[in-house]
């Protein structure tokens, strides 16, 4: 097999479904890959995600890990809209939350790193400080104080990326806050959850649980709810989670249940909803991948665009045996009309908590309407799939 990328040093930053997936492709080429990733671990945490369309799906079987995924497939239900008596207002069906296929993002990760792990190098519980430029490529500082000079930088680390700021400058000047929060954490399934994620509105908030077919003694809440623009990340877990609590407190249905297993948890995600808009992906020898170039909050395709762009940021160095001069702009002309389909009119906290009373009659009314369900999930289908991706084993 050729391996046009023999010799290149690739460091990806970020460990979780992005960078493994462009470690896998880009090692499978022939460069030399190491991941860094700021956690001391994979992380366990996070939601269920989906794939959709041939696209995705194909990408996936090229990498060998679709019947990996198949086998720890959620088997998820439908979403049902309730009231705080439990009683349905309307369901809405399998296909338009959960795809045709979807996964634990805790299964994808690890799948992803262990399908790459026998020829890429992880580095767990470090991140890098500095990337500076120099002839030959570009020398990446790490926080446990050592450099190492790379070919290319690939920015895989998410919303808050620490490659893009360091690249391309400030968080601020790229994430836009959408006014809504999102946080997610585990409970003791002691409420007959199922695979149904049922969910209830008022004004401006949403709760909801799920639970695994698989692990029926766990279950997922998941909340949405208004508020400012607030950096979470320095707010300590128990800040968070008094956070959350005010919001939601004096609510009915379960979410007393839900707060008090919110107590308890180990784990707590919390984040603004938020759409990232990068002009250019690509700066010198450092290039952006994933929701760090095109991220939108519960953006619904965020993590099957993820999968296609590694695969396509792979193969456009491969084609153009390493050279980033010519692969970083052919990849982002080719993956910025794909990620901006979805990406570009996102607003996943008003579709899940519209702000207002009428907004959420509104909202209900027109998902209970069968014809409009048939068109959103037609529509979903469409978005996820590219006629034109390259066959690039093929072409190298």
């Amino acid at each position: 097999m050729s391996l046009p990328l023999r010799g290149t040093r690739v460091l990806v930053s970020g460990a979780g479904v992005a960078g493994p997936a462009a470690a896998w492709w880009l090692a499978r080429h022939g460069a030399e890959v190491t991941v860094v990733e700021a956690a001391p671990a994979l992380r366990t945490g996070g939601f269920a995600v989906d794939f959709r369309g041939r696209t995705h799906l194909g990408v996936l079987d090229a990498m060998g890990v679709l019947d990996a995924l198949r086998a720890v497939r959620t088997h998820a239900g439908a979403t049902s809209r309730v009231d705080a008596a439990g009683r349905e207002i309307f369901r809405l069906p399998t296909e338009f939350a959960g795809g045709e296929l979807e996964v634990r993002r805790r299964d994808l990760s690890r799948i992803l790193y262990e399908r790459g792990a026998d020829r890429v190098e992880y580095r767990f519980g470090d991140r890098i400080t500095a990337l500076t430029e120099t002839t030959d490529g570009v020398r990446a500082t790490f926080a446990r104080g050592d450099e190492r000079v790379v070919d290319l930088v690939v920015g895989a680390d998410g919303m808050h990326s620490g490659v893009r700021r360091l690249a391309l400058g400030p968080e601020s000047a790229y994430l836009t806050h959408l006014g809504h929060h999102l946080a997610g954490w585990d409970v003791p399934n002691d409420l007959g959850a199922d695979a149904v994620c049922r969910q209830y509105n008022v004004p401006g908030r949403m709760a909801s649980v799920v639970a695994d077919p698989r692990e029926p003694g766990r279950a997922t809440a998941l909340v949405v709810f208004t508020g400012p623009r607030q950096d979470h990340d320095r707010l300590d877990v128990a800040r968070q989670k008094a956070l959350v609590t005010d919001a939601f407190a004096g609510l009915g249905w379960h979410v007393p249940r839900l707060l008090a297993g919110l107590r308890a948890a180990p784990e707590l995600y919390l984040d603004a909803i938020a759409r990232v808009r990068v002009p250019r992906w690509h700066a010198g020898r450092s290039v952006l991948l994933g929701d760090a170039a095109w991220g939108v909050t519960l953006g619904g395709m965020g993590v099957g665009t993820a999968v296609v762009g590694a695969y396509v940021l792979a193969g456009e160095l491969a084609l153009a045996g390493g050279d980033h001069r010519v692969a970083l702009p052919a990849y982002e002309r080719r993956m910025r009309g794909y990620a901006s389909r979805w990406q570009r009119g996102a607003s996943p906290g008003q579709f899940l908590a519209p702000a207002s009373g009428w907004g959420l009659w509104l909202r209900d009314r027109l998902l209970a309407a069968r014809p409009v369900q048939s068109m959103l999930i037609r529509g979903v289908g469409s978005l996820a799939t590219e006629a034109d991706l390259p066959d690039y084993a093929a072409a190298v």
